[in-house]
């Protein structure tokens, strides 16, 4: 296929990453309770390394359990060549297009995303986070970064940037995880089906994220309603928070808990589903089908299943494909939401897209200032 664009179009897939090895999760827990945009603690240079040498040795052998590391990776590099693959049918006027990973707290990194980038040729790009709910302390922070290296490399004009900030509630990402659910329930004799309760759980945030305003608990909620309305609403379902680490007060009622109470409740059949998770990794592997399902057992829950994880799922490949495609072809630099500050915020510069596209022209590869 000819393309009309004289380079490509570069898709950063950003995520905070996870350890691939054992020998990474002492860096990883490192850098994790090293950033302020995500745990602030009291004397954080001294007691966020402390945390995370202690907690070390017990998530190494969580991982082991995984297979010795994270697959987040994996996924995400299947992800990124379904997603161009398809976009470049999709989007022929922005083809060709290549995917490079940004990852937050583990390789590849901001810095050598934009390294190859700049070395492909590359000039206009979309910051495509994998988070479909915005919160400042993952896609915000994640942006953070990307601009923060681009201007220590002086690459800060080098591309002309545009930003999938939000793709919570996009008709085709409702209609992929629908079909999750629907995977889920399947495993589930049919008899007992109309019992079954769908817990979504979702990555827990500081309740002080929260109370500054923060929109990621709106916007899971927002696709936890467009999941079962695209179901047809037969369901009881609920909402339950994961995840949580380190000593700060985060965002309930904890998954634990829910499932806890549902067993008191006589609740026998339960469906999670990781409603904020693309891909498997600790969460979904360790965290639901292993501590949560002992959880389950342990409260008379006979029936315990998870829904799977998008992964390199066709659909959700294609939902991917079908956000970038939009975005593209919409000609904005953001969405709608994007420039609205949480009400607490201190930092102005927080909702910043450096050197943005043009609104009028979204397929042009012109990078002058």
């Amino acid at each position: 296929m000819e393309h009309k664009n004289p380079s490509p179009t570069g898709i950063v897939l950003m995520n905070l990453g996870g350890p691939r090895t054992l020998s990474e999760v002492g860096p990883f827990l490192h850098s994790l309770f090293s950033d302020r945009e995500i745990i602030q603690l009291p004397a954080q240079s001294t007691l966020g390394p402390l945390i995370a040498r202690l907690r070390t040795p017990r998530l190494e052998k969580v991982y082991a359990g995984i297979g010795g590391g994270s697959p987040l990776y994996d996924w995400t590099v299947r992800q990124g060549e379904g997603l161009v693959k398809r976009l470049d049918a999709l989007s022929p006027q922005t083809a060709p297009h290549r995917f490079y990973l940004a990852f937050r707290y583990t390789e590849p990194s901001s810095a050598q995303a934009l390294r190859r980038m700049a070395a492909d040729g590359v000039r206009r790009v979309v910051a495509f986070p994998q988070y479909p709910q915005y919160s400042c302390t993952s896609t915000g922070s994640s942006l953070h970064e990307l601009w923060a290296s681009a201007r220590r490399l002086r690459l800060d004009t080098a591309f002309r940037w545009s930003v999938v900030d939000r793709w919570s509630t996009h008709p085709a990402y409702v209609q992929a995880m629908a079909a999750k659910v629907r995977e889920g329930l399947a495993e589930f004799p049919e008899s007992e089906r109309d019992d079954v309760v769908v817990l979504f759980s979702a990555h827990s945030l500081p309740q002080r994220v929260i109370n500054k305003g923060d929109p990621y608990l709106q916007e899971v909620a927002g696709t936890v309603r467009d999941v079962m309305r695209e179901l047809g609403d037969r369901h009881e379902h609920i909402l339950s928070f994961q995840a949580d680490v380190g000593p700060v007060t985060w965002q309930g009622p904890a998954t634990e808990s829910v499932i806890q109470a549902l067993g008191k409740q006589g609740r026998r059949n339960i469906l999670i589903v990781g409603i904020v998770f693309t891909s498997d990794h600790l969460d979904t592997l360790s965290e639901i089908d292993v501590e949560f399902a002992e959880v389950a057992r342990k409260s008379g829950v006979t029936g315990f299943r998870r829904a799977p994880a998008p992964n390199d799922d066709p659909l959700f490949l294609d939902a991917m494909a079908q956000v970038v495609a939009d975005h593209l072809g919409s000609g904005s630099p953001c969405g709608p939401q994007f420039a609205l500050r949480c009400a607490g915020c201190a930092d102005p510069a927080c909702r910043e897209i450096l050197n943005p596209v043009r609104p009028d022209r979204p397929t042009a590869p012109d990078v002058t200032p």
